[in-house]
């Protein structure tokens, strides 16, 4: 089930995305749901085509947590060390926003990276002190995301709250899909200024985590309470590079779908 977050004419609401997005998004439509998606899905009598609503971030997460160096080939780009334990970071709430929204490039930066990754939205009742099982029942499902970071600000400042925590730096969406398996999904970056100029920056494997997803769960369990709409971000492949702007950049994770943001310098 695909299930995003959208604006119409009559507000906000949830819905469930009917349709292939792999035929174009011509063909979809998105069945509007009572309520949040945590509880029982129930559908009211609205429906509308996709091209006639704007999607916006599929969550509004409490805490989103980062994990840093989860691809040996990304540690080996950045010449650092593959961590013995998974290696956490936050990016505040204000950093998440969806599809199509802009990715603004901070004054006080001059080099501003892409890193595609797949997210994991936490379901009731939340994670705490989980075990593996316990917290692969934790996940809600799953959706693409992108850990924008101000490189440059990361070195100079020795720590990454700074670099990773501009508004706008943390793109989510276009949907979470549940029921997914993501052992082995191909996840995708590409960059440019036109449809057809794009260019495949990041090519990476799920399955070349060092830590897969359920280890990842539990372990931030153990460190924080892990609550309903909470956001994973699981690391990001090598391919790293930087943003100007004009760009669009977009995460394309197979089973999920892609997340197309335009690149502008902040006034």
């Amino acid at each position: 089930m695909r299930i995003a977050r959208f604006a119409h004419a009559k507000g906000m609401s949830f819905g469930v995305v009917e349709g292939e997005p792999e035929a174009g998004p011509e063909g979809l439509t998105i069945a509007e749901i009572e309520g949040h998606p945590f509880g029982e899905i129930r559908f009211t009598s609205a429906r509308w085509a996709l091209a006639d609503v704007r999607l916006l971030s599929p969550i509004l997460p409490s805490k989103v947590v980062c994990v840093g160096r989860n691809y040996v080939e990304h540690a080996a780009e950045q010449s650092a060390e593959v961590p013995t334990e998974p290696l956490l970071f936050l990016k505040p709430s204000t950093s998440v926003v969806g599809p199509r929204d802009a990715i603004r490039l901070p004054l006080q930066s001059q080099h501003v990276d892409h890193e595609a990754e797949l997210a994991v939205v936490i379901g009731p009742p939340g994670a705490r002190r989980a075990d593996r099982a316990t917290a692969s029942k934790a996940i809600f499902g799953y959706t693409c995301a992108n850990d924008v970071t101000a490189r440059d600000l990361q070195r100079a400042d020795g720590q990454w709250t700074r670099a990773k925590g501009f508004d706008s730096f943390c793109p989510i969406g276009p949907w979470i899909v549940t029921g997914l398996d993501v052992s082995d999904l191909e996840v995708r970056c590409e960059v440019g200024r036109k449809p057809e100029e794009m260019e495949v920056r990041q090519l990476g494997r799920t399955k070349d985590m060092v830590f897969d997803v359920p280890t990842l769960v539990s372990y931030i369990s153990h460190v924080m309470t892990l609550l309903p709409g909470d956001v994973i971000l699981t690391g990001t492949p090598a391919g790293i590079s930087p943003l100007t702007d004009g760009d669009t950049v977009t995460v394309r994770i197979e089973g999920i779908g892609s997340l197309s943001n335009p690149v502008v310098r902040a006034a």
